[in-house]
């Protein structure tokens, strides 16, 4: 059977960055779990990670993006540059099933297992089966409203919630100071 969960919202706004998602994991068309935790600080709480598909290949994406960051201290786009290649070229890695956002104080990224390494020209990445309809209320509240970065991940969360069956209420966000 095909796990299916989650759905994981990056907004990037004046000097906060905010990474949150949703809890619940399903195993074909049954909810096995309400409360997941997606999203993982690392390297002294100076990144924020979000994973959207298997939870198993996420921590094993999370542990490698971990070493890669280690490897390439202080340059973010080049340790997910590096997991990106691993990802695509090794065959074991080429079979996991995840997704991954890691935002810093200077970055948000998009990672695939295609290769892609992708840094969104607004600040606003989703992922996971609610990620467009998360997406699509971020940028409609960052123009059209004042709330904070924090607030507008938790309302487009609550809004792919209701239209995304495999998204749900348990909304956990994290906000990280900018860089400037």
């Amino acid at each position: 059977m095909k796990w299916r969960s989650t759905t994981i919202l990056c907004v990037r706004k004046a000097d906060k960055v905010a990474l949150g998602g949703d809890g619940q994991v399903t195993l074909g068309t049954t909810i096995v779990k309400h409360d997941t935790k997606k999203i993982r600080w690392m390297l002294d709480n100076k990144v924020l990670v979000g994973f959207a598909g298997s939870t198993a290949d996420a921590f094993a994406l999370l542990e490698r993006f971990e070493a890669k960051a280690k490897n390439y201290p202080g340059n973010i786009p080049r340790a997910a540059t590096e997991l990106a290649r691993d990802w695509r070229t090794d065959r074991i890695l080429r079979r996991l099933e995840a997704l991954m956002i890691v935002a810093s104080g200077e970055h948000t990224l998009l990672i695939t297992g295609q290769g892609d390494v992708i840094q969104p020209t607004d600040g606003i990445v989703g992922i996971g089966s609610g990620g467009p309809y998360a997406t699509a209320a971020a940028r409609a509240l960052l123009a059209n409203t004042d709330l904070s970065a924090a607030q507008i991940v938790r309302k487009s969360l609550e809004i792919a919630a209701g239209i995304d069956i495999y998204t749900n209420q348990e909304i956990a966000v994290e906000e990280l100071l900018c860089q400037k």
